[in-house]
C-alpha cells in the first residue's frame, strides 16, 4: 500500500519542499498556521486539512517543517492525549532544526507511545528546496531511516545518515556554523570592498573565479551587489540558528570566538528591525557600525547607476 504523506509546516522551505513531494506523485497531507500557503499545496493536488492532528489522522508518515521548538512543542501537543494519539503507530519526521536535547526527547517521547521518530535536518536554502537540492542530515533507527529515506530523496539530492538521534541535528548545527560565520565573512569583504570605492561587480568576479567560491558565496554575493534582501534564509531564523550552536558548543566544552562575533552581527541586524530579510542583509550591521547608520535595505533587487557600482544614495 502507498505510504501517505502528511506535511506540516509551509514557510519559506516547508512549502518548496511540500511541492517537490507533489511532484513526485506522493499523495499529500498539509497543514500550515496561515492558510495562504496551504492553498497554493492545494493546486498541486494536495489535501488541506483544518488542524494537524487531522493531517496525522490522514497520513502514516507526518513530516514537520516548523521555524522553532517551541511551534513543534505547539503543534504536537506534547504531554497531552492528542499528542499520544496523533503520533501511536505513525512515523514522525523532524526537518527543522532544533538543539540535540530536543531533538532527543521529543524522539524519546514519540517512541514512548509507539510512534517511531527520524530526526533529518536540512542543510540548504530556498532555492536548493525549490530545486530539490537539499541534504538531509539524519538520525534515527536504520529501519525507520530506510522506511522515510524515499521520502527524502524527493526534496533532498543527498541524504546522509549520521547515526542515532541526535547525531544529524548535532552535524547540521556544526556545518550551520561553518554557513553562518562564512556568509558573514563574505558580507564583511563585501564591506570592505565598497568601502575602498572598488568595482562591485569586478569584486564579484574575483571571488567567483577563485577556489573560495560556492554555491553559496555565489548567491549571496549576487545578493550583496544587487542589494537583493529578498529571504532565501532570514536573519531571524539564522540568528536563532547561531544560539543553538553556542548552546551545543558550550554544552560540549568548546570555545567558538568566529561563532560568538557572527552571532552579535546577526542579533545586531535582526534587532534593527530586519529580520525577515535574508541573511545577507548582515551587512548592514557593519555599515551601521562605521557609519551610525545603515545602508539603503530592500527585500528586492534594486539597480546601481555608480561606475564603480556604489551606492550613493
Amino acid at each position: 500500500m502507498e505510504t501517505r504523506v502528511g506535511f506540516i509546516g509551509l514557510g519559506i522551505m516547508g512549502r518548496p519542499m511540500a511541492a517537490n513531494l507533489r511532484r513526485a506523485g506522493l499523495p499529500l497531507t498539509v497543514w500550515n498556521r496561515s492558510p495562504r500557503a496551504a492553498a497554493d499545496l492545494a493546486s498541486l493536488g494536495a489535501v488541506v486539512r483544518p488542524t494537524p492532528s487531522a493531517v496525522f489522522e490522514a497520513s502514516d508518515v507526518v513530516l514537520l517543517m516548523l521555524a522553532h521548538e517551541a511551534a513543534v512543542d505547539e503543534v504536537l501537543q506534547r504531554g497531552s492525549e492528542a499528542f499520544v494519539r496523533m503520533v501511536s503507530g505513525r512515523a514522525l519526521v523532524h526537518l527543522g532544526t532544533t538543539s540535540p536535547g530536543f531533538s532527543a526527547a521529543l524522539g524519546r517521547d514519540v517512541e514512548a507511545v509507539d510512534g517511531d521518530y527520524v530526526e533529518a535536518p536540512v542543510s540548504g536554502s530556498r532555492i536548493p528546496a525549490e530545486r530539490a537540492e537539499l541534504v538531509a542530515l539524519v538520525g534515527g533507527r536504520p529501519d525507520v531511516v530506510a522506511r522515510v529515506e524515499p521520502l527524502l530523496g524527493a526534496m533532498c539530492r543527498e541524504v546522509v545518515r549520521c547515526g542515532d538521534v541526535p547525531a544529524g541535528t548535532g552535524t547540521k548545527l556544526a556545518v550551520n556554523l561553518y554557513l553562518c560565520t562564512m556568509v558573514a565573512g563574505l558580507a564583511e569583504a563585501f564591506h570592505l570592498a565598497d568601502r575602498l570605492d572598488l568595482d562591485l561587480e569586478v569584486f564579484r568576479r574575483a571571488l567567483d573565479s577563485g577556489p573560495m567560491a560556492s554555491a553559496v558565496s555565489a548567491v549571496k554575493l549576487a545578493k550583496l551587489v544587487a542589494r537583493d534582501f529578498e529571504a532565501q534564509a532570514a536573519v531571524r531564523d539564522v540568528h536563532t540558528n547561531t544560539r543553538l550552536i553556542a548552546d551545543a558548543a558550550r554544552a560540549a566544552g568548546v570555545h567558538s570566538p568566529v561563532l560568538e562575533a557572527t552571532r552579535e552581527l546577526f542579533r545586531e541586524t535582526e534587532a534593527a528591525g530586519l529580520g525577515a530579510l535574508d541573511m545577507a542583509a548582515v551587512v548592514t550591521a557593519l555599515e551601521r557600525q562605521d557609519t551610525g547608520r545603515a545602508g539603503r535595505v530592500s527585500s528586492g533587487p534594486a539597480t546601481r547607476h555608480t561606475p564603480s557600482g556604489r551606492d550613493h544614495g
